[in-house]
C-alpha cells in the first residue's frame, strides 16, 4: 500500500525484444516521467499504467499481479504496476474512444457533414471504455493506503475518479489534462449522457487540472450547462462535492535539455545539419505526425512565402522534423502520405541543383531535433488546437543565437509565450507565410531579446514543479 499513486496509459518503462525473442526494458520519457521521478526518492509512489505492446503484455503477464518491481526489473526505484487489458478492450477505449472521439471532440478536427456518427456500434466501443477506466480504478483501489494521494493523468482516463471515488472515498484524487478543452457548442456533440458520465466521471476528483486557463473555462461553462453545476474560475460544485479548478502550465525542463544536448550524438547531428544547412537561415518544425498539429497549413505557408517572397529562394532551408504518430488509425496514415506528397511538390517547384528548400524527416531522432533546436533562426509552431505544446517550450531554452518563435494562438503555449512569439491564426496560410517572413527579417538584437524572454517563461515550472503543484492543490 503506498501513499502517492499516478495513473496514466503510458508508463515511465516499456519492453521490447532483442534479436533472440529476450524481452528489453527501455525507459520512458516526457515530463510527466522527469516530474514524477523527482519525487520518487522521497516517497513511495506507484505508477499504474497499461501494457501497449506484445513486450509489455508479457511482461505484465510475468510480473506478481503485474508488479514489474516484484519481477526484477529495473524501473528506476519506482514501483510499476502495468495492466494487461484485454486487446480488443484496450482497442476500443485507446482507438476508438479516447483518439478517434475525446481526441477529435477537444481538437475540433472533425468533418462533420460524415462525422461522427454515434450509433449501436459505438455504444460498444463506449462500453469497452468504461471497463478501460474500471480496470485502472480497481487497480488504484488495490494498491492506495488509507488518504492517499492518487493523480490520474489525461482524457483516456476521464472516468477513472469517480470510479475510485466509489471504491475509496478517503483517497484525494486530482485529474489532469494535458489536452485542450471543447468549448460548449462542440463538446454538446456527444451523446448527451455521455457527455455528462465523462464531465461527472472527472469531478469525481478532488482537484482537476489543465495547462491553460481558457480550457479550464471551458471546462467550467460545460459542467454549469450540461449538469448545472454551480461553477467559479477555481472551483465546481456538483452533487453535494466540491472540485478545484487550476491551471499548471508544464514548462521545459531546462537542465535536461541542456545535459542531453551537450553529449556526442547531439553533436555529430549538429555537423551533419550545418553541412546541409551551409550560410542559409534555419526554419524548423518538430512534431508528431498528429492531425491537430497543422503540417500540411504549414508547408502551405512556407511553400507561399517562397512564391511571395522570392528573396528567400536559395536562402533559406526548412527542416521538418514530423515523426511517427497513431499510424493504426487510416486518417494519420493517409495524413502522413499527405505531408510526403506535398514536400515532393515543393521540391519540385523550386529546388536547385545546390539548394534544397525542404528537408522533410517522418520518423522519430531526439537527439537530431535538439540539434535542430539549437541552430533554428525560426521555429514554426502552429497546431490547429494544443493543450500546450512543450516544442514551444523547449526550442528557446536550447537556442545557441535567438530563435523567432511563430506560434498559433490556438496553442496552449500561447498564454504565457504569446508576448513575444510572432502569434498566426492556424488556418491562415497566408497570414502564416507573412509571419514567416516577419521572423525571417527579425533583427537579430530583438531576436535574441525575445528568445531570453521565451526561455524564462517557457522554463517557468520545470516537471518536478509542476508535479508538486498538483500534489499541493489536493492538500
Amino acid at each position: 500500500m503506498t501513499d502517492l499513486l499516478v495513473a496514466s496509459n503510458r508508463g515511465p518503462v516499456s519492453f521490447g525484444y532483442d534479436e533472440e525473442g529476450r524481452l528489453t526494458l527501455g525507459r520512458g520519457g516526457g515530463g510527466l516521467v522527469s516530474g514524477l521521478m523527482s519525487v520518487a526518492g522521497s516517497t513511495e509512489v506507484v505508477w499504474v499504467c497499461a501494457a501497449l505492446s506484445d513486450a509489455d503484455r508479457q511482461a505484465a503477464a510475468e510480473a506478481p499481479a503485474g508488479r514489474l518491481d516484484r519481477a526484477g526489473h529495473d524501473v528506476g526505484g519506482t514501483a510499476v504496476r502495468m495492466l494487461d487489458i484485454p486487446r480488443a478492450t484496450f482497442h476500443r477505449a485507446y482507438n476508438v474512444i479516447a483518439n478517434s472521439t475525446l481526441w477529435f471532440v477537444h481538437h475540433m478536427l472533425y468533418d462533420t457533414p460524415s462525422k461522427p456518427v454515434f450509433d449501436d456500434a459505438f455504444r460498444k466501443e463506449w462500453d469497452a471504455y468504461v471497463a478501460y477506466n474500471q480496470a485502472f480504478a480497481d487497480a488504484l483501489a488495490e494498491e492506495a493506503s488509507e488518504g492517499a494521494r492518487v493523480l490520474v493523468q489525461d482524457y483516456h482516463l476521464c472516468l477513472a475518479p469517480r470510479m475510485l471515488r466509489e471504491r475509496r472515498p478517503d483517497l484525494r484524487i486530482a485529474h489532469f489534462s494535458h489536452t485542450p478543452w471543447a468549448p460548449l457548442q462542440y463538446y454538446r456533440m456527444l451523446p448527451d449522457d455521455i457527455g455528462r458520465d465523462v464531465l461527472t466521471g472527472m469531478l469525481g476528483a478532488d482537484h482537476v487540472g489543465f495547462h491553460a486557463g481558457r480550457w479550464a473555462a471551458a471546462f467550467g461553462a460545460c459542467c454549469a450547462e450540461l449538469l448545472g453545476a454551480d461553477t467559479t474560475p477555481s472551483s465546481v460544485r456538483h452533487g453535494g462535492r466540491t472540485s478545484g479548478l487550476g491551471v499548471h502550465a508544464l514548462g521545459a525542463d531546462a537542465d535536461f535539455l541542456q545535459e542531453r544536448a551537450s553529449r556526442q550524438d547531439v553533436a555529430a547531428r549538429l555537423r551533419t545539419l550545418r553541412a546541409q544547412l551551409g550560410d542559409r537561415r534555419l526554419v524548423v518544425r518538430v512534431d508528431r505526425t498528429e492531425l491537430s498539429k497543422n503540417i500540411v497549413r504549414g508547408l502551405l505557408a512556407y511553400r507561399e512565402l517562397l512564391r511571395r517572397y522570392p528573396q528567400w529562394r536559395g536562402n533559406v532551408v526548412h527542416m521538418a522534423f514530423a515523426y511517427p504518430s497513431r499510424h493504426d488509425l487510416p486518417e494519420y496514415r493517409e495524413y502522413t502520405a499527405t505531408l510526403q506528397r506535398l514536400a515532393g511538390e515543393i521540391e519540385d517547384e523550386f529546388a536547385t541543383p545546390d539548394w534544397q528548400p525542404l528537408l522533410l524527416q517522418v520518423d522519430d531522432d531526439f537527439p537530431r531535433s535538439l540539434a535542430a533546436y539549437r541552430l533554428a533562426d525560426v521555429l514554426v509552431v502552429n497546431p490547429i488546437r494544443d493543450g500546450m505544446n512543450l516544442v514551444a517550450k523547449e526550442c528557446p531554452a536550447l537556442s545557441d543565437r535567438g530563435v523567432a518563435l511563430v506560434l498559433s494562438r490556438e496553442a496552449g503555449a500561447a498564454d504565457e509565450l504569446g508576448d513575444d512569439a510572432v502569434l498566426v491564426n492556424p488556418f491562415d496560410v497566408s497570414g502564416t507565410a507573412d509571419a514567416l517572413h516577419e521572423a525571417l527579417t527579425m533583427p537579430d538584437d530583438e531576436r535574441a531579446a525575445r528568445t531570453k524572454r521565451l526561455a524564462a517563461a517557457a522554463t517557468r515550472l520545470p516537471p518536478p514543479r509542476w508535479f508538486a503543484d498538483q500534489l499541493a492543490a489536493l492538500g
